[in-house]
């Protein structure tokens, strides 16, 4: 069960829930407001000792450490070092665990990661080699801890379950603190998810993450707030299972999670030889919260997230019982958002049962040791069959997998038929295992968006994925391919010490902070670049309308794809002609008439007959224009654009191909917004998009100005092809001082080197 409270809750002694102050008195005889007991809260707690302005409704935040991944790193390295950064202010830690298997692109990819081994060195880093661990997990065992804020360049940069407050972000928020700054951020509501009750057993952390997903996603319950996770039921839980619900939190646009420490999280910590790192978290004797989510553990049970989102969930028993028709409800609706190839579902449905094709445990979600424990005690004297289902696993970490080697689950599962496959994270991405065309896949992965596995619709190549638990994946797999709820099966879990060799770490990995060596030279591959001018925002703006989506959610995996285009990173330029080629392959073509028009506008060149048209529909309306200082770009319009990944590229790209605003009813997140801010995009709100279309152009006067005044309102007109002019009102929302001047100056590079 899963309530969702209407209101804000009252939470006493960190067990007793109580919806009204009154109540709250006669129950328990405590005193006190919502907006003091809001002050008794974890995260409130930990925001107010990282704030270093002395407005806590008006944070300034310094963290404690940054964390980068090799998709992302190079970038952020290039900004800050263009804005003047001359060392790592604090521990930054650079995984290389998303194109570590360099397949793809010729030495671009090994070029990068020893660009980030000759950056550790020079700026005082921490360097963690390929196929050693992907990013989440060695955070997890080396860098968390109580109390700590922890700000990564991964949207699922979260490890409340250890007590540390961890934010993803793009990445300009991590150059902003490699420069001295700080994240300014409006004081995030906090929602209780009060656990009660035990989760039966064959009934995994993904069960419970995606029911929380499925119920709070759509409704945006949670959106840019904080969860915090509370109740007895956290009791029940291992460190391992806190860890896998509390990294999926991240899909249900929450900004970040925390959750009450206990013996469990103090035994972690001594095991992974930092027993400082501990302290108890917990509420104060009274804490007041936004509103909760309640979820009674033992009710939970296996669940499937269909395709294309996390949030489409069901019971496997649900699915199984009504199979034909969600199964056709789910290929529509995708078939509906996709372009090209289309998905076929009904196919897997024969001989009494739903089949798929392929299994996955992976990453910082699913590739834990208790998750793969769990396998291995379903898989132990199995076989997953020799048809076409298959079975790959990879392990969080380098000490996870040697422990698996060591006790023996290893042994149990490559028996089985699975493939021990190194710690990368590919699968979550669609840089690895990217199924057949027409293939189903069942994933404890963290996401499953459009085509993230690596098809490609327009080639004619369509697959699809589901997030499944672990558990219920090995039964699948036990079954050759037979869609199984984990609690179907007859199974003996044993319980499995961890023995953590740090050892592994020490031989391998470089920590060279607060040892900068600024001698040392960078080392760019061929393919790294800098990256290209960003003009000013002008006192006025032209902008043409080169997608137009009207899909109710438009992700970052659509504004830029992921899988092999991210090993075009490090080369602005390159990576940018990936942009939404899946989605709307015409968007790129579009975009460059305009940054070249923009281009021939800076050098004096005469403005082309389109231009000129549009120009002389706006002096025939009236107003007044000065094309010769008028800058000149491309827009998009998408009614919620940004949900998933924290990678900056989702803005920079659109920025590269000449990207100068977007329009959106409301944005997905508050890392994809303020990806569009750091990269000189002004992200408008617009609630008419019915007024303009696709190839409208849209001229917005004395927008600079608006921005800069952060005014509420701004006038905008569309100019039609046939030259009707249409006037609408645009705002860009609530905007801090630094955020007005860094879309004025144009992108967070030329803001600092303007304030230098």
């Amino acid at each position: 069960m899963i309530r969702l409270y209407q209101g804000g809750i009252f939470l006493a002694n960190g067990s007793e829930i109580y919806e009204t102050q009154a109540e709250l008195l006669q129950k328990t005889g405590y005193h006190t407001t919502a907006d003091e007991a809001r002050k008794g809260t974890i995260a409130y707690d930990i925001l107010n000792r990282h704030n270093l302005s002395d407005d806590i409704d008006a944070l300034r935040l310094r963290f404690d450490s940054m964390t980068s991944h090799d998709i992302t790193y190079v970038g952020i390295i290039q900004t800050a070092r263009a804005s003047g950064m001359t060392q790592f202010p604090m521990p930054y830690v650079l995984t290389n665990c998303h194109n570590s298997l360099c397949a793809v692109g010729g030495t671009i990819n090994e070029d990068d990661h020893k660009f980030a081994l000759s950056a550790v060195h020079k700026y005082g880093g921490i360097y963690v080699p390929t196929n050693l661990a992907n990013i989440h997990s060695y955070n997890r065992e080396t860098m968390a801890g109580c109390g700590k804020m922890i700000l990564g360049s991964d949207s699922h940069t979260r490890y409340g379950a250890l007590g540390t407050l961890a934010v993803g972000e793009g990445g300009g928020e991590l150059a902003k603190q490699l420069v001295g700054r700080t994240y300014d951020f409006a004081r995030p509501g906090v929602i209780a998810v009060y656990l009660t009750g035990t989760p039966r057993p064959g009934v995994g952390p993904h069960d419970v993450a995606l029911s929380i997903v499925g119920a709070v996603y759509k409704n945006g319950y949670v959106k840019n707030k904080v969860m915090e996770f509370v109740g007895p039921g956290i009791a029940s839980l291992p460190i391992e299972y806190r860890n896998a619900i509390d990294v999926m939190t991240t899909e249900t646009t929450c900004w970040s999670s925390i959750w009450v420490t206990d013996d469990a999280v103090k035994e972690y910590f001594y095991l992974h030889g930092r027993p400082q790192d501990y302290s108890e978290l917990k509420p104060s004797e009274v804490a007041y919260y936004d509103g909760c989510v309640f979820i009674d553990l033992s009710t939970v049970e296996c669940t499937i997230a269909m395709p294309m989102h996390p949030s489409n969930t069901f019971t496997i028993h649900e699915l199984q019982q009504n199979a034909a028709e969600i199964l056709y409800e789910m290929q529509e609706a995708a078939n509906k958002q996709i372009q090209g190839a289309k998905m076929d579902l009904m196919s897997k449905l024969h001989d009494n049962a739903i089949w798929v094709d392929q299994g996955e445990i992976a990453g910082c979600a699913g590739g834990t040791f208790d998750n793969l424990c769990a396998a291995a005690d379903i898989l132990r004297g199995k076989s997953c069959g020799n048809g076409a289902f298959t079975l790959s696993l990879y392990p969080g970490s380098m000490p996870v997998y040697a422990e698996l080697a060591k006790n023996g689950r290893m042994a149990d599962l490559v028996s089985a038929g699975a493939i021990m496959r190194e710690c990368f994270c590919g699968p979550c991405f669609g840089a690895g295992d990217c199924p057949a065309n027409g293939e189903f896949s069942i994933r404890h992965t963290t996401r499953n968006f459009p085509n993230r596995e690596g098809s490609k619709p327009g080639e004619g190549q369509m697959s699809a994925v589901a997030l499944m638990d672990a558990r219920s994946i090995a039964a699948t797999a036990a079954n050759g391919g037979r869609l199984t709820a984990a609690t179907d099966i007859d199974v003996a879990y044993t319980k499995t010490d961890y023995h953590y060799d740090g050892g592994i770490y020490e031989k391998r990995v470089y920590n060279g902070w607060g040892r900068p060596e600024p001698e040392t030279e960078l080392r760019f591959g061929p393919n790294i670049k800098d990256w290209p001018e960003m003009p000013a925002l002008s006192d006025d703006l032209l902008v043409k309308i080169c997608a137009y989506i009207t899909d109710p959610v438009t992700t970052t995996d659509e504004l830029i794809p992921s899988g092999e285009t991210s090993s075009y990173r490090s080369n602005p330029e390159r990576l940018s002609e990936f942009a939404l080629f899946r989605r709307d392959p015409h968007y790129v073509p579009r975009s460059k008439e305009m940054r070249q028009a923009e281009r021939d506008r800076e050098i004096g060149k005469p403005l082309s007959p389109e231009l000129l048209a549009v120009y002389a529909a706006l002096a025939q309306a009236g107003l007044t224009c000065k094309p010769e200082s008028t800058v000149i770009g491309s827009a998009l319009f998408a009614n919620m654009p940004g949900d998933g990944s924290a990678r900056e590229q989702a803005a920079s790209c659109q920025r590269v191909m000449g990207g100068a605003a977007n329009f959106a009813r409301q944005y997905a997140t508050k890392r994809y917004r303020s990806n569009c801010i750091n990269w000189g995009i002004t992200p408008f709100l617009v609630e008419s998009p019915e007024l303009f279309s696709l190839g409208d152009y849209i001229f917005l006067p004395d927008v600079r100005n608006a921005v800069l005044e952060n005014r509420p309102a701004l006038n905008a007109f569309a100019v039609k092809p046939d030259g009707t002019v249409t006037p609408f009102t645009v705002s860009t929302g609530a905007l801090t001082e630094p955020e007005r001047q860094i879309l004025a100056d144009g992108c967070l590079i030329n803001y600092y080197r303007g304030s230098c």
